[in-house]
């Protein structure tokens, strides 16, 4: 079996490896070359070809070396990388920007397309420029037009997969739950030294509601790690900076050195407004880190309050709460750590959800054999 993913957008390995994600994002890929599967890339960067090749061996990276303009270059992936397009058993989109993309790819060369969503991107759109806004009502056509052609559509969620199939009731048959993964291997309990109070991890932007966070952490002596970066960073510092707080700002940190980072944190907070399945969570979640999370969508999927987790609202006063509670209470960090654990290898575990998506594709596979040898037929 031969797939090929196209990336989101204007992304590419080079922007990954920048954010630190590049390791979490291709362990998956490299799973499926275990299991003797043919990986191309599609990319928007111009080197990546170059910058990569030795860090992925056995996977074909494909990308604009001809430094064409991002327009042209778009409009002309089917053109420039017909060779792999042609021999492809499956196109997959790795988020919604960038499927339709790979849904023209996929018409072109009479391919199946899995429709991949981590996040529903027409949700995040409604939240940032308004429900009204040109750019929300362009993103619902979008996938309005991805989810109706294409084959398959892997979601993150449950509610993600609800979503879908109330706007769009015919793409019922077609959409599976595939969760975001963590390798449990590498995200695992080290018995390092707690000197880390709270700690999270995430891009610095208005979504994060890190503000609250900031405020509610106002007097409590905590040591704090913030790791990432964002457009609110230069305003978070400073906002820390006159609360007295005991922050230590970390920047963007390599997905593999994150485990470092939780094993030394007492707790991990994300007190977003929403989220997609969030990958840091479910990170912290198998390293038996005790998590609180803001009672959000994406969030309340994944955490089961008092058991797996502790929820709270967005508000000051609800994380201030919650955090005070957990510092205060080495047995329920426990309790909650062990079986966030348990929770993280049962359901979000690398080796499950590979198998899992590996299976869907070859059924996709099969299905498309099944469907030219009775085109030929006729």
């Amino acid at each position: 079996m031969h797939i090929t993913l196209f990336f989101t957008r204007k992304g590419s390995l080079k922007n990954w490896a920048r954010v630190g994600m590049f390791e979490r994002e291709v362990a998956l890929y490299r799973k499926y070359l275990e299991k003797k599967v043919t990986i191309s890339f599609i990319t928007y960067g111009k080197k990546d070809h170059l910058l990569f090749a030795d860090r992925l061996p056995g996977i074909e990276i494909l990308c604009n070396e001809w430094k064409l303009p991002a327009s042209i270059y778009t409009r002309m992936i089917p053109l420039l990388h017909a060779k792999t397009l042609q021999k492809t058993d499956i196109i997959k989109s790795n988020q919604t920007p960038g499927a339709l993309e790979a849904l023209r790819a996929a018409k072109i060369f009479r391919k199946p397309m899995i429709a991949r969503c981590g996040y529903m991107h027409s949700d995040f759109i409604a939240k940032e420029s308004g429900v009204d806004s040109d750019l929300t009502k362009k993103a619902l056509n979008d996938e309005l037009n991805i989810f109706r052609s294409a084959d398959s559509i892997e979601v993150t969620t449950a509610m993600m997969k609800e979503s879908i199939m109330s706007r769009i009731p015919e793409t019922s048959g077609k959409i599976s739950v595939v969760p975001n993964y963590v390798d449990t291997r590498i995200f695992s309990p080290s018995p390092l030294c707690k000197d880390i109070d709270l700690l999270f991890i995430g891009r610095l932007t208005p979504q994060k509601n890190l503000f609250a966070l900031l405020d509610a952490l106002h007097g409590l002596n905590l040591k704090t790690v913030i790791v990432g970066t964002g457009v609110q960073e230069k305003e978070l510092k400073a906002k820390g900076l006159a609360l007295n707080l005991n922050i230590d700002w970390k920047g963007n940190i390599p997905n593999n050195e994150l485990p470092l980072y939780l094993n030394r944190a007492k707790l991990f907070i994300l007190p977003s407004f929403y989220e997609g399945h969030p990958k840091t969570l479910i990170e912290s979640m198998a390293c038996a880190l005790p998590s609180i999370g803001a009672d959000s969508p994406g969030i309340r999927e994944v955490i089961r309050h008092g058991e797996t987790g502790w929820l709270c609202s967005t508000e000051t006063g609800s994380i201030r709460e919650a955090v005070i509670k957990l510092s205060e209470s080495d047995e329920l960090r426990t309790t909650l750590g062990c079986n966030a654990r348990t929770f993280a290898v049962e359901n979000y575990s690398l080796d499950t959800i590979a198998e899992k998506e590996h299976n869907m594709m070859l059924q996709l596979v099969n299905r498309d054999t099944r469907r030219k040898k009775r085109t030929i037929q006729k």
